[in-house]
């Protein structure tokens, strides 16, 4: 591919119209306690709120980035395309719990992308050469920064992270097509050739433990889980309550399993930050278990809607309590005994509870 310049400009790079400025991101719970807190982030100055959280509560690596790094020399890669490892020498010079640490600025994210991408594309001869591959790194910064292009989660979690940093584990049981040979092999590292595909459709058995059955299912789906990928399956396949085992016994239907995989989904912290793992589930309309499945379905929905509605409310009195405290002057106004209006705004939301009880009886 021969590459043009639409955004970036030789002499300046992918940074050159660029304003940044450093920003916090905090969760915190109910009670106050915190959850996850950064500060100091360097990102794009246009860039809101939400999309700083989003990058520094999901997107950032948090462990093992090395505070010093070196190149490795590869034949056919210029030497600002080269992988990157941890520079021991260095860093024996820190103290242990210094030599490591997490990603703080959003051109760091931006530049595991945007390199692996273009090391990739340069070391399988993408590029017709090596400046429209200096081009192609440089205008994918620019609209990463810029929200003009994003890419998936998993790309956000794992790609760049091993061309970067050196970062490495054993295999995770992915596979990937090798350039070289167009055939698919099994990984042998879990972040060489990185898992960075966002949906994936999943089939199931009607098997308990065999390969494609329904405990191997989970497996699966907890391979994507790990690193930020969402899953979904069709489980029609599987009986329904009551219907016969090879054993002799009954089946406790799919919903039971149902339930498993869903617990399961709830526990794995997708891309091991502090997302939860989505997936979905559907069953053909005649099978033996659609009512109760329809009925879960409704439950579960009806949870979500307990918790806008609760969350909504609280908001709403909250606001109207907090009012009311300096609708006067003086200490006596964060007494309800002497502030009328403080007092009326604590017997409101619970007469609207007792209401709300009352309508669900």
């Amino acid at each position: 591919m021969k590459m043009n310049r639409h955004f970036t400009v030789p002499q300046n790079g992918e940074s050159s119209t660029i304003q940044w400025t450093k920003r916090n991101s905090k969760i915190t719970n109910p009670d106050g306690s915190k959850v996850f807190e950064a500060n100091d982030i360097l990102v794009p100055e246009g860039w809101s709120q939400v999309a700083v959280d989003i990058l520094a509560q999901k997107y950032f690596r948090r462990k093992g980035v090395p505070k010093y790094l070196k190149k490795v020399q590869e034949d056919g890669i210029p030497e600002w395309l080269q992988k990157s490892i941890p520079d021991t020498e260095k860093l024996e010079s820190l103290k242990p719990e210094d030599r490591f640490g997490g990603e703080t600025s959003a051109l760091e994210v931006f530049h595991r992308l945007a390199g692996c991408w273009t090391y990739w594309g340069y070391k399988y001869k993408y590029f017709s050469d090596e400046e429209s591959a200096k081009i192609f790194y440089d205008e994918i910064v620019y609209m990463l920064a810029t929200q003009m292009a994003a890419p998936n989660s998993p790309q956000w979690f794992n790609t760049g992270l091993n061309w970067a940093y050196g970062i490495d584990g054993k295999s995770q049981g992915h596979y990937y097509v090798d350039p070289s040979t167009g055939k698919l092999v099994k990984s042998t590292s879990a972040y060489e050739h990185p898992q960075p595909h966002a949906c994936f459709i999943q089939s199931v058995d009607d098997d308990l433990v065999n390969e494609g059955g329904i405990m191997d299912l989970w497996v699966r789906e907890a391979r994507l889980f790990k690193y930020g990928s969402g899953t979904g399956t069709n489980f029609s396949n599987l009986r329904g309550e009551n219907e016969p085992l090879s054993g002799g016994g009954k089946s406790s239907g799919l919903m039971s399993f149902l339930k498993i995989g869903d617990r399961a989904a709830g526990a794995i912290k997708s891309g091991g930050t502090t997302r939860r793992a989505a997936k979905m589930v559907c069953l053909d309309v005649d099978h033996p278990d659609i009512e109760n499945f329809i009925d879960w379905k409704v439950t579960e929905e009806k949870k979500v809607a307990s918790l806008v509605t609760g969350s909504m409310l609280n908001n709403r009195h909250l606001n109207a309590i907090m009012s009311a405290c300096y609708e006067m002057e003086g200490e006596d106004r964060f007494n309800p005994k002497k502030n009328s209006s403080l007092k009326k705004q604590f017997r409101t939301p619970r007469k609207f509870s007792f209401l709300i009880i009352i309508s669900n009886v």
